[in-house]
Order: C-alpha cells, then structure tokens, then sequence
C-alpha cells in the first residue's frame, strides 16, 4: 500500500512496522547509516546557514530561530497534528510542552556547559521574551479553560488558529528584528562562501537530511532493544523520549563545533517558540486538546522554571556570555524532571 510522505515522517505504527522486518543485521545497517546522515546532514545545514546569514546579511541566530527551528520542529508539529486528529490529545500537547522543556533544558543546559554561549542581547532580548510570553500564554489559557469548564479544561481550535496568528506575527517581527539588528551581528569568521540559492539548498537538504536520518534512527534503535531484551519501559523512557528532540540536539552539537553557538541558541529559542504557536496551534487547529491534570501540576511547572531561568540569565549576563554553572542549574532541573517523571509516574496522566 502507497502512503504519502506526511504518514512517513508522523505515523510512529508505520515506522515501527517497518523496521519490525528487517533482520537485525538490516537494522544495524540502518543505525549506522542513519547516524552517518545525521551528522552530514547537520555539518551541511550548519554550513549552508553560515553562509545564508553571510549573504543576506542576517544574524546566524536568527537563522536559527527561524528557517532551522522552523525545520527541526516540523516533525513535532506532523506527530501532535496526526495525535490530535487520531483522539490522542494528550500526546499532541505532551510532545510541544516536553519539546520546550527538552530543547532548553537538556540541549542549552548541556552546551552551555561544555562551551561558551554568547548572549546576543539585541535578538535575545526580543525573541527571548517571545519564547518566554507564548509559553506562558499558553498556561494562561489552560488556567482559564480549567477555571471556566467542568470538567477537563480544553483548547479549542478558536485557541489554535490565535496561536497560529501569532506565529505569523512572531515570525515577521523575528524578519524586521534581524534587519534592524544587523549591524550587532559577531565579528566576521571563516564560513563557507556560496550564493544565496545554493546556501538555501544547502541549508535545506541538511535538514532533511537530519529529520529522515533521526526518524528512522530512534524506532529502528528501539527495535533493536526490544529484541536482545530491553524493557519497553526503559526503551520509552530513553530512546524514544530522546528522540523527539533529536534534530535540535544534533544542531545544537554541530553548531557549538563548527563554531557557530549564535545558531544554537537561535535554534532553542526559536523551537520553544514553534512548539508552543506552531506544533500545540495546529494540534489545536486539527482537533480541540484536552489538558490532562498533571499538566498543571508537573509539566507546565517545569516548563515555567526552565524558561524562567532562562530569561534571568540573558538578563543578568552583562558582559555577553552565559555563565556554565546556568547551565548546570538548567540541565539539573531537567534532570529532575525525568527523575519525578520516571521514578515516581508524576507525568503519567
């Protein structure tokens, strides 16, 4: 049977049946050559984006925050769409909210610690408050919906579309921002030099490069685990959590290593963004979202310290650089995210 592009990238039952043929020679090869077109697939799009931002005169971070973020987030927003659709509201919202907590906590928190993270104020102090205003935005809402409804509160699709109206606007401001911005930008280092067309296509095919690679990789791991007897416990809470931000993890790498940390945090600031007016919006959109209970409880309060912290910090560094122990703050409260998720059940619904 034929399926169409959007079932391959957002069907997790299509994935998981496929790679359930393959022996496990065939998933080893799979594993191998995924990994291998993750990390080219990364180093072009890096590349590419270095260039884009050289040639039209955009800041690297906001290339981060917008044509990269944009990219890694579309597998989220294809799996909470299909979720929400297919009755499973919980997961659609579960994965925008643990993208955010994932993108910042994990993936800042452990690249501010292993490298120096500067802290463009000029962007930050913009998109920052974006990031930290539409995930607030959203907590606001759902109050309001649980105060208002008997019952479990919901997002309409009325919450949706406003959320979607906002990204439109959030997205042509990010635009007016790094023109206006341009002149901040850091002091010029050695990056690949193509046209515009071809940094684009470079930029682009990366980055499908890094979203096929990571949706094959985390199933077909997955498999593989089950099979030399792995609990799928211990696979949902390792593997496939982890795959979710995959993508962003592995800009994040190969940003820092190529020297380019601008498009990092670009990209963190930008996925929280998307997750919360693209991925929930749309999710929203398709079908109205129940909020679980332990949404108010656990995981918008993570969510909350995290971005928060987040936020004190570009605030408090005046001399323009993240410091590593907030990073360490960061990942720690992430840890113990998953720690009271996996230990003691508190984000089971």
């Amino acid at each position: 049977m034929n399926h169409s592009l959007w079932e391959w990238v957002a069907n997790e039952e299509l994935l998981n049946h496929l790679v359930a043929g393959f022996p496990a020679w065939g998933l080893l090869v799979m594993m191998v050559v995924c990994i291998y077109v993750l990390s080219k697939g990364a180093d072009t799009m890096i590349d590419g984006a270095a260039s884009l931002a050289m040639r039209t005169g955009m800041p690297r971070i906001v290339i981060g925050a917008t044509i990269i973020s944009l990219g890694t987030t579309m597998p989220e927003m294809f799996v909470s769409v299909l979720a929400a659709w297919t009755g499973n509201p919980g997961l659609a919202l579960g994965n925008g909210v643990g993208s955010i907590i994932c993108d910042t906590g994990l993936i800042f928190g452990l690249m501010c610690i292993i490298s120096r993270i500067p802290v463009k104020r000029y962007i930050l102090n913009r998109t920052g408050w974006v990031q930290v205003g539409a995930a607030t935005l959203l907590v606001v809402v759902s109050v309001v919906a649980y105060v208002l409804t008997d019952g479990r509160p919901v997002l309409g699709r009325g919450v949706g579309l406003l959320f979607l109206a906002l990204l439109v606007c959030y997205l042509y401001m990010a635009y007016r921002w790094a023109r206006q911005g341009g002149e901040e930008e850091e002091e010029e280092e050695e990056e690949p030099d193509w046209g515009t067309l071809k940094s684009l296509m470079f930029t682009l095919v990366g980055l499908l490069g890094v979203i096929v690679s990571s949706r094959l990789l985390v199933p077909a791991a997955a498999e593989g685990a089950g099979r030399i007897g792995v609990p799928q416990d211990i696979i949902a809470a390792t593997l496939v959590a982890f795959g979710t931000s995959l993508p962003e993890l592995m800009t994040a790498i190969t940003s820092v290593r190529k020297g380019y940390p601008q498009i990092m945090v670009g990209n963190v600031v930008g996925a929280d963004v998307l997750n919360c007016l693209f991925v929930i919006g749309a999710a929203a959109t398709a079908r109205p979202l129940e909020v679980p209970p332990n949404f108010f409880t656990f995981h918008f309060p993570a969510m909350l310290i995290i971005l928060y912290s987040f936020r004190v910090f570009i605030f408090m560094n005046k001399d323009g650089w993240f410091k590593r122990w907030q990073g360490i703050w960061i990942l720690g409260v992430y840890a113990m995210y998953l720690i009271l998720q996996y230990a003691f059940h508190l984000g089971a619904d």
